[in-house]
């Protein structure tokens, strides 16, 4: 069954791919929240594969009315899991199957070019970097300590302040990928 899910998301991230055409701007996605908005540009030429997954997620709506299911001071923010718009579930955000878009991105894109600084967004697992899906994370400080280990798919623009006032539980209003 992880086989034909794997397989399957490997084929979803190939037609996703599209999303992003080589030789075009890369896109820049703009978070609102309830605590003001933030934006980051991506990098699909050292990440086109998880661009183009998470920018086909924002096109679709799917972190709209989502909540930020961790905030660590100093570390970082995260969110992406669909269950964190249901309040009765808090105890389950981030957690479990059920904690993702449930098609992973299929392939790990960690390379050496783009570490873990203060703002980098990346992409959460749960032990194998290949089936990283929704979750997304901006570090509040630099975390040599996460290279290596997690693919690193854009950095903050605009808005650099937002992500140090949010709190878990906190809501997402809205993404969209910036025309």
């Amino acid at each position: 069954m992880r086989n034909i899910r794997l397989a399957a998301a490997v084929a979803l991230a190939a037609a996703t791919l599209a999303a992003v055409p080589q030789g075009t701007a890369a896109p820049v996605i703009v978070v609102e929240t309830s605590k003001g908005s933030f934006e980051f540009e991506t990098y699909p030429n050292e990440a086109p594969k998880t661009v183009a997954h998470i920018v086909d997620l924002v096109k679709r709506g799917f972190y709209d009315g989502q909540r930020f299911h961790r905030a660590i001071p100093s570390f970082v923010i995260q969110w992406g899991d669909p269950q964190s718009k249901e309040p009765a579930r808090q105890d389950d955000w981030g957690r479990g199957d059920a904690a993702s878009s449930g098609h992973p991105i299929g392939v790990a894109e960690i390379t050496k070019k783009r570490a873990h600084t203060k703002g980098a967004v990346a992409v959460a697992h749960a032990g194998n970097p290949a089936l990283a899906d929704s979750q997304i994370y901006v570090t509040l400080a630099d975390r040599a300590d996460l290279n290596g280990k997690y693919t690193v798919f854009g950095h903050l623009l605009a808005g650099t302040d937002v992500p140090e006032r949010i709190q878990a539980g906190d809501a997402i209003r809205r993404m969209y990928v910036k025309e």
